[in-house]
């Protein structure tokens, strides 16, 4: 089941006496767990069936003493562990001696009860006897994280559920600016439609009026200039990066020029240069491949996989190491060797 699927099963009040939320892309996580502890119950019941856990300030006895307990006035009540990951689970193995209360408790949950565990940044260990237990009298969840190259359809999707349109160009410029961290992008998104009417198409224009993009000194531009080896522009760009270093952080500059040239070497070695083959190898949309076409044009493979080994240089000295040179310095420094 989706994370809206869920949702949508708790609104018709389809309940399971047990959920686990675990992966590595917290969005959907909280997405469900913020539906199950403001909306799940009606006002009037929050106060006495509704307990809030987190992690790290609990454990699992208290847990299931929250559990355990009947819901006043009401058919149901709210367990809600929030961080679950940062919680001592305890010993899995359960034997005639030594009772595994959690693992007791899953095996036969509290149907008044809806327990909810949100274990996010990574997967909980499927060969656990609790996974098992869950997985028999409850339901499991795994949030993965979305590939790079779905992110533009994911906004795309977003912005459509909250009765707006977004163009192609405007999507892609901010699934390359935001990357895959959905949670990032989907408040990005919110505060970007408080400025454009609804029903109102989003242009790149919204973007670079709302988001703190500039429409010509961006890393995008950069990475054009770069590939097209436009010397003159790419200093322009950089210069203009050294001038307002709290929009252009070097972090963000390196990760995306490691990003955008390790397609460029995944563009010199794949055979079949079709443009809807290399949109899937190099995992962008087909509109960006005649940006890496150019690019490995501009640089051979040698080439690329000596810039590659600038970027992780750079990378090492603007964190101190190395290196007594300011942001701007090093990315004048880094742009410089990569042109020539």
């Amino acid at each position: 089941m989706t994370a809206s699927e869920i949702i949508k099963t708790l609104q018709q009040k389809k309940y399971k006496p047990v959920y686990l939320l675990h992966g590595e892309e917290p969005y959907y996580i909280d997405l469900v767990s913020n539906y199950v502890e403001h909306q799940l119950l009606p006002d009037a019941e929050k106060g006495f069936n509704r307990t809030v856990l987190y992690g790290k300030d609990t454990d699992i006895m208290t847990v299931l003493g929250a559990a355990k307990r009947y819901p006043m006035m009401a058919d149901y009540q709210v367990v809600l562990v929030k961080e679950a990951q940062d919680m001592k689970w305890g010993n899995d193995d359960t034997d005639k001696k030594n009772i595994n209360p959690l693992l007791n408790y899953l095996e036969n949950p509290l149907p008044s009860t809806i327990l909810v565990f949100c274990y996010k940044y990574g997967k909980f260990d499927k060969r656990k006897k609790t996974y098992k237990a869950i997985e028999k009298n409850g339901l499991i969840f795994e949030s993965a994280p979305l590939y790079d190259s779905k992110v533009p359809g994911w906004i795309e999707g977003f912005i459509a559920e909250k009765g707006y349109k977004i163009n192609q160009q405007a999507s892609l410029m901010l699934a390359e600016y935001l990357g895959n961290d959905l949670s990032k992008t989907a408040n990005e998104l919110e505060k970007l439609m408080l400025n454009v009417t609804a029903g109102q198409e989003i242009t790149l224009k919204h973007i670079h009026d709302n988001i703190g993009i500039s429409k010509e000194y961006n890393v995008f531009e950069l990475q054009a200039a770069l590939g097209k080896k436009d010397v003159f522009k790419a200093n322009q760009i950089i210069n203009y990066f050294e001038a307002n270093p709290k929009t252009n952080p070097i972090i963000l500059v390196l990760g995306n020029l490691n990003t955008f040239f390790s397609k460029v070497l995944a563009y010199h070695y794949t055979q079949d240069k079709s443009q809807q083959n290399l949109a899937r190898q190099l995992g962008v949309n087909p509109y960006f491949v005649k940006d890496y076409e150019q690019a490995a044009r501009s640089y051979n493979y040698g080439k690329t996989m000596q810039i590659i080994s600038y970027l992780r240089e750079y990378d090492v000295k603007s964190k101190g190491v190395d290196s007594n040179t300011g942001h701007g310095g090093l990315m004048k420094e880094l742009v410089f060797k990569i042109l020539h």
